[in-house]
């Protein structure tokens, strides 16, 4: 009887040990990301410059246009903006020359968004938007380098209009392109 009490206690010890000592239960966890697009996430808006009086000097109007980037590729590619123009027009009046950024817009993650702003553009400025009869060749008036730009952003390129003295008067519009393009 003693060798059965014995016997009993040793394996209620040894299947004590064998609970302390078992090895944590090792597990995984995994999530699959995929890709989402490129795009503006609302169709870029009109600029309206404010009125202007004519008064024999020359002078600057300016108007600002925000831009809402959508970047859900996941990818870190970077991306950028390009944009040309027609002439502002009045009838059979021209201004002699298109909008124009005098320096870089400045990039915000849009509100309730964790986003990698985008980095320093590599456009020269001033930036001069192609203007033309016909709508030429765009450029590009911002860039996002690789590795920036991800998640949703709104740049805010303030744009400026060359008004000469010799201008006519009238209601003069433009039709502006503006393309958002994947890389730098």
């Amino acid at each position: 009887m003693k060798l059965g009490k014995m016997l009993g206690a040793g394996l209620a010890t040894l299947g004590s040990l064998l609970l302390i000592a078992a090895p944590a239960g090792a597990t995984t966890a995994s999530a699959t990301l995929t890709a989402g697009s490129l795009g503006f996430a609302g169709t870029p808006g009109n600029v309206t410059f404010p009125s202007a009086a004519l008064n024999g000097q020359n002078k600057t109007i300016q108007a600002a246009q925000p831009l809402d980037v959508a970047d859900a590729t996941g990818s870190g590619a970077g991306w950028n903006v390009t944009s040309t123009s027609t002439f502002f027009t009045s009838g059979s009046n021209t201004l002699p020359a298109g909008a124009f950024l005098s320096s870089a817009p400045t990039a915000t993650c849009d509100t309730n968004v964790t986003c990698t702003t985008a980095g320093t553009s590599t456009v020269a400025y001033p930036y001069f938007m192609p203007a033309g009869t016909t709508a030429p060749t765009a450029t590009k008036l911002f860039t996002a380098p690789a590795g920036t730009g991800m998640g949703d952003q709104t740049l805010s390129p303030t744009w400026n209009l060359g008004i000469p003295a010799n201008a006519y008067a009238g209601n003069y519009t433009s039709t502006w392109t503006l393309s958002l393009v994947s890389g730098p």
